[in-house]
């Protein structure tokens, strides 16, 4: 009996494991290689220490937007939330997601190209894992065939000798179209896709001296000679106007596509050595494309916001990008993490993405406004592809924009109605 009881009193002041917290994310459902690639990070997570444990829940991609705006609502955020990184000015000025520059060690930020940030007013809410790259895509053997030479780095496509190229494949009578612009894609593809072609012309969505004046920006000389040069593609049948499908390029229909390198494993499979990856035409100041991807914040609900940024730094770790670049495919926003891939390291059969991501990304507007200013854009671009005056609709772009911002207050950049 008196064991026993020694036993008992043994038990009792022995110390007791706390179970890990428990740290909810949130993210919306995408393709199979992601899913898996974001669940064995939370794993791995979770096995590494004993204070966190991370709880994925996939939200459907139609109504994640949705979900995040009714949680929020109601204070019912969960701690981690994914974001598309244009619209993470949108949710911190909301008032969603905190601010992470004293959360993350600076020394997990300092290695992020800029695809890998989400800013706001100059303060960081956002970081990620990967990024896309645009790029112009061709097929060596065809360029050959046309006696045109294969654009580089150090010497792309101006933009009139790309017109050129693409008036001399027409008039060959092998193509129909020689260029495809993914005609059928709508939304954000219109300000991903043609905004840098303003950026490398000299001119923006808006002055980010301010984030409150469009005019004189986004309707400049530089952008209505972009917006002239754009019209011209498909007045001259350059560029099919309402393509039927998304497979003229892997069909031969046409000599180039101008997209996303979510098509970089598709075509190297089915072209080989054949396919060329070229960055995109120059207008003046050297190729531009957007940057960034969806990326991961913290929301201000959070009751344990120190769990939460452990995992974020534990994503941004050299070795975690490079794990997820591994199973995705998708392009790593460090200089460490992509020497660790097969095809992103220094003379890896992808390296041409990743330079491309470190020389020619441009980040979207950090401004709240963006969801609006983009959504103007792309009815200028659609106007414009059916024969509008860039003018006009360059105009009717900067009114719809400055209207927004006007009506929110400048969105917290100086004083109401301030350089507009």
């Amino acid at each position: 009996m008196r064991r026993l009881s020694w036993m008992l009193l043994a038990a009792l002041a022995a110390p007791v494991l706390a179970a890990p917290v428990e740290i909810k994310l949130w993210r919306h459902d995408t393709g199979d290689a992601e899913m898996s690639a974001g669940k064995a990070a939370a794993e791995r997570f979770n096995r590494s220490q004993q204070r966190w444990r991370i709880r994925i829940e996939a939200i459907p991609q139609g109504s994640y937007t949705e979900s995040i705006t009714a949680a929020s609502m109601v204070g019912q955020l969960p701690c981690i939330i994914a974001m598309d990184q244009p619209t993470v000015p949108n949710f911190a000025w909301a008032g969603h997601v905190r601010a992470l520059d004293q959360l993350l060690p600076a020394a997990a930020v300092a290695p992020l190209l800029e695809g890998g940030r989400g800013t706001y007013k100059g303060r960081l809410y956002s970081v990620g894992q990967f990024d896309v790259v645009l790029a112009l895509f061709a097929r060596r053997s065809q360029l050959a065939a046309l006696g045109v030479r294969v654009a580089t780095i150090d010497r792309p496509y101006t933009a009139a000798e790309f017109h050129d190229i693409l008036l001399k494949a027409r008039q060959s009578g092998r193509y129909r179209f020689p260029l495809d612009l993914n005609g059928r894609f709508k939304g954000e593809w219109y300000s991903y896709a043609f905004a840098p072609w303003l950026q490398s012309a000299g001119a923006d969505l808006i002055d980010r001296a301010t984030y409150l004046r469009a005019d004189g920006v986004l309707n400049s000389d530089a952008a209505l000679e972009v917006g002239r040069y754009y019209g011209r593609l498909f007045k001259d049948k350059l560029v099919e106007r309402n393509p039927a499908d998304d497979r003229a390029f892997e069909q031969g229909r046409t000599l180039f596509h101008y997209t996303g390198s979510w098509k970089a494993r598709d075509y190297s499979a089915q072209f080989g050595d054949d396919l060329v990856v070229m960055p995109p035409p120059d207008f003046g100041h050297g190729p531009k494309i957007g940057a960034a991807s969806w990326q991961w914040g913290i929301t201000r609900s959070c009751q344990h916001p120190d769990g939460a940024a452990a995992y974020l730094a534990f994503l941004i770790s050299t070795p975690e990008m490079a794990a997820a670049s591994r199973d995705t495919g998708l392009v790593p926003v460090s200089a460490e993490s992509a020497a660790l891939t097969e095809h992103y390291r220094p003379g890896g059969d992808w390296r041409i993405y990743f330079e491309f991501a470190k020389r020619y990304a441009v980040p979207r507007p950090a401004t709240p406004a963006y969801p609006a200013m983009s959504a103007a854009f792309e009815k200028a671009m659609v106007d414009m592809r059916s024969g509008k005056d860039p003018a006009e609709a360059l105009d009717e772009a900067v009114e719809a924009t400055e209207r927004n911002i006007t009506r929110n207050n400048g969105y917290g950049f100086g004083a109401p109605g301030e350089g507009l």
